[in-house]
């Protein structure tokens, strides 16, 4: 039964009975309860029927004639002959003295026990109440409640006016002429249908592929995600109650175009963007989301490559005089907020390749390729050195994107050109197609991207890969790879899952590891000369020997001889590969360009036979 009420359903005697026998326990005078119930629990969910039972006599009032429930403290307001508190164990009944002349509605509750009729106040009397002075009842009406209860009386009545003066008369008769008063004041005031709210909170749509999956929200204070119905696939979690979801936040501009944009915080950068990697796109409405382009890949690369070197026509920015940097003609693309946003702190530019073989600025257009322009200061000739990274990196069987060098009009250095992997192939493609990085995967902040270990992104690939053997032996190659050719940047955002689905699955078809990318030889750039490996293996990221790999490999779950084979298979084909490395034909390169191609080739051959040799 739960609650047992004298001479309601039990007498007197039986009860006295079953409490000496230990099989209900007493609250007070003519109140029990199962003794093998949740005490706490039995009491909340029979509050108004034992409030009721106590004090015939009162009605719901204040908050609980809103709730018709007790409020999340467990009080109970009613209205009654006199003012008095009730403390049963957890529940307090807040009885204050009721007016001569209320006005009442009669409420249907149920309970465990059953239905019950309860009087409460009305909307009228309980509006009036809320303006009560030093009344706990008046301050348990928050003031979006007494908004929604003036909405509703403006309906009944008609208009300000009448609602006004209906209330009046029910203040002039309980002689509440200073509630009646402010009542009249609040309604004056013009309130809008819509409760007041911080104009800095953010309502924001996401979508996947253009198709909705979910809301992403931030009152001013902390973020919400909330699912669409029916996304049934994990892509967008929020690990942590009020803090971004980790798979959005990877997706969010660093470095360089962090600064151009100048937005601030992760609120201002996501209202002033649309799009971005993963497919995915943020605007605050349907109508905006629907207008924005499917990055679609019309035309491939390859079709306008030859020998390493793109031979459309590049129409993207340029410089134009002396006074105007590149960088600055960059940054004007993305004054846009159609303009795709990209991570990593390189200079990049979100282009289109269409079927002639224009390149251009992705702004309305499909993003299908990035462009990654010379730097400056003592970068000018990281396109050339990443070009040659990738190239080496195809020798030694690593699977890559489509990339060439771009010959830049006037007297730019060469930029490198590369074609996205995340996107569909063609219009009738209906995978559903999502890139996560392991700072995502990992559950950490960007700026977080070279604390971790490659052990630790091992577990983490491990656990989700659907070829979790060869995946990691992939992820152990690409830490061998970037120490034989100096390469200090494999952080964790340079790590990345492909994750591809069939339309309205519930899980992903295939979670494997990315083509390799952004794989660059540092130490040749200024000030990185000593430049480590971004991420610590076997405790260590400087003076890697061959027992340190074979170290991660046991480590990570690799036999002794799938890393046996692997590292023999990676030096073999870097040994043979390194030599005839070069730059693509049909540029003019300039000496320094020249210089540092073979400055990178000696490291990689000096690296390369270290580790052969198995000298640090």
């Amino acid at each position: 039964m739960g609650i047992y009420l004298v001479s309601e359903n039990i007498d007197k005697h039986r009860a006295a009975y079953m409490a000496e026998q230990g099989k209900i326990v007493q609250l007070m005078r003519g109140i029990y309860v199962d003794s093998n119930e949740n005490i706490e629990l039995t009491l909340l969910k029979h509050a108004i029927r034992i409030s009721k039972y106590l004090y015939p006599r009162a009605y719901l009032s204040g908050i609980s004639a809103v709730l018709l429930a007790p409020t999340m403290e467990g009080k109970l307001y009613i209205s009654g002959p006199r003012a008095q508190r009730t403390r049963i164990r957890n529940i307090e009944i807040i009885q204050n003295n009721a007016p001569g002349y209320p006005s009442l509605a009669s409420a249907v509750i149920e309970d465990p026990m059953g239905e019950f009729r309860i009087d409460v106040s009305s909307i009228s009397q309980r509006f009036l109440e809320s303006f009560r002075r030093k009344s706990e009842h008046s301050a348990s009406i928050d003031p979006v409640q007494r908004l929604a209860m003036s909405e509703r009386l403006i309906e009944e009545f008609g208009s300000t006016e009448k609602a006004g003066d209906a209330l009046w008369i029910l203040a002039r008769k309980n002689e509440w002429y200073w509630e009646g008063e402010q009542a009249e004041r609040y309604f004056k005031r013009e309130i809008t249908a819509t409760a007041l709210s911080n104009d800095a909170a953010i309502d924001l749509l996401v979508a996947w592929h253009g198709q909705e999956i979910g809301r992403l929200s931030h009152d001013g204070l902390e973020w919400r995600w909330k699912p669409a119905e029916g996304m049934r696939l994990p892509l967008i979690r929020q690990t942590i109650p009020g803090k971004l979801p980790p798979f959005i936040s990877s997706l969010l501009p660093e470095g360089w175009l962090e600064k151009v944009l100048n937005n601030g915080d992760e609120r201002t950068v996501l209202k002033h963007g649309k799009r971005y990697m993963s497919n995915i796109t943020i605007a605050a409405t349907a109508e905006e989301l629907k207008e924005l382009p499917s990055d679609i890949l019309e035309t491939k690369l390859a079709n306008y490559v030859e020998d390493g070197l793109f031979i459309g026509t590049y129409e993207g920015p340029g410089r134009e005089d002396i006074e105007s940097s590149f960088e600055s003609k960059l940054a004007k693309v993305f004054n846009s907020s159609e303009t795709p946003r990209l991570s990593g702190v390189q200079i990049k530019a979100p282009m289109f390749l269409d079927p002639d073989g224009h390149l251009r600025p992705s702004i309305r257009e499909p993003f299908t390729h990035i462009l990654k322009p010379a730097g400056t200061g003592g970068f000018e000739h990281l396109p050339l050195i990443e070009w040659l990274s990738l190239e080496l990196a195809q020798q030694c069987h690593f699977e890559a994107p489509a990339f060439a060098l771009v010959a830049m009009p006037n007297g730019m250095p060469p930029a490198l050109i590369v074609e996205r992997f995340d996107i569909r192939r063609t219009e009738n493609d209906q995978r559903q197609i999502a890139l996560e990085d392991f700072c995502s995967l990992l559950d950490i902040t960007s700026a977080e991207k070279y604390d971790k270990t490659i052990e630790q992104a091992a577990r983490a690939l491990k656990a989700i890969s659907t070829s979790p053997d060869a995946d990691l032996i992939t992820l152990f190659k690409r830490a061998l790879y970037a120490w034989l050719i100096a390469d200090g940047d494999m952080h964790l955002k340079n790590l990345a899952l492909l994750k591809v689905a069939e339309p309205n699955a519930a899980t992903f078809k295939t979670v494997t590891m990315t083509p390799i990318y952004d794989a660059v030889t540092t130490i040749v750039f200024p000030g990185l000369k000593h430049d480590l490996l971004a991420l610590k293996m076997n405790g260590k990221n400087n003076r890697l020997v061959l027992a340190d790999f074979n170290h991660l490999a046991a480590t990570i779950g690799i036999r002794a001889s799938d890393a046996n084979a692997a590292v023999k298979e990676l030096t073999d084909a870097m040994q043979s590969a390194i030599e005839d490395l070069t730059l693509p034909k049909g540029i003019n390169y300039t000496e320094s360009e020249l210089a540092i191609v073979e400055q990178m080739r000696n490291i990689c051959e000096i690296r390369l036979l270290n580790f052969i040799t198995n000298k640090r």
